[in-house]
């Protein structure tokens, strides 16, 4: 991948946490205190299962090295700001909600590094192995996930009029710069395009169901409400893309390796979407 596409992805990344930080303030991080059991089902379903489920999956579907990868990294980065906005469209918990992803974007940069390497290790073959360098990787994904979203809750802090306003501006363009770079990626793979996609639907398409049908059920085995079941279900399911793919792009610097999250990004919009209707008119 050339430096401007690596530079890009990393600005669109560096932006859409931002834009998170945006919405975030100290008391969203306060609630694991109050409120330790819904999020920490939410957590588990998020750092534990989805990687495992992930796991489990390429060992039973056999996939490219390229997918496996990028299976692996979609699996390392859980939530995201669509997530937020999708349980606030299902009139779900949006507070836990809020709160898995600003602990998660914390968290995931000391795990990803480690699952991803798990990964790598697994499936790129004898011989071919790339290691991510672990500490240079916490210290990358410190200046462009924490440092912008801490920023963004310093301006929420000191002028929440402005961060209501960007609220709506910042989402689309989060979305918008999603979509062109999968474009950008679809471009740049044209010739292996209709292989990877092929190889990747299903693998993404289990994966997506099967989060998000172990987050509901899970939540409800452990007594927790329908609100509070539909939040972790969608924290489970709907991933940041754009993170995965910074990860592939920026810190891999392997487009293949963003085939997945791609394919993924654009499913989970439908899956959660579906999600949303059939909660609304079960209503």
């Amino acid at each position: 991948m050339n430096n401007t596409a690596t530079l890009v992805l990393a600005l669109a990344l560096i932006f859409t946490m931002w834009g998170m930080g945006l919405a975030l303030v100290i008391d969203d991080f306060k609630r694991v205190i109050k409120f330790p059991k819904a999020i920490l089902i939410g957590l588990l379903n998020q750092l534990v299962l989805l990687p495992l489920m992930a796991f489990s999956l390429l060992y039973l579907i056999p996939a490219s090295p390229e997918i496996a990868i990028g299976i692996v990294i979609l699996s390392a980065c859980p939530g995201g700001p669509t997530s937020n906005l999708m349980s606030m469209l299902a009139k779900a918990d949006v507070a836990l909600s809020v709160t898995l992803t600003a602990i998660t974007s914390v968290v995931t940069i000391f795990t990803i590094p480690f699952i991803v390497n798990i990964g790598l290790e697994q499936f790129t073959g004898a011989g071919s192995v790339v290691q991510l360098n672990v500490p240079k990787t916490i210290g990358t994904m410190l200046i462009i996930v924490i440092i912008p979203m801490i920023v963004g809750m310093v301006i929420r802090r000191y002028s929440s009029d402005f961060a209501k306003k960007m609220d709506r501006p910042v989402r689309i363009c989060s979305v918008a710069l999603l979509v062109l770079i999968i474009v950008g990626i679809i471009i740049q793979e044209r010739t292996n395009i209709i292989n990877y996609f092929a190889n990747a639907g299903l693998l993404a398409l289990l994966l997506n169901v099967s989060t998000m049908t172990a987050g509901f059920a899970t939540a409800k085995l452990l007594k927790l409400d329908k609100k509070q079941a539909t939040t972790i279900s969608l924290e489970s399911g709907i991933q940041n893309a754009t993170m995965a793919l910074a990860v592939a792009g920026t810190l891999l610097g392997n487009a293949a390796y963003g085939i997945a999250p791609a394919v993924y990004g654009l499913l989970m919009y439908m899956t959660g979407g579906a999600l949303v209707w059939l909660l609304k008119i079960n209503k």
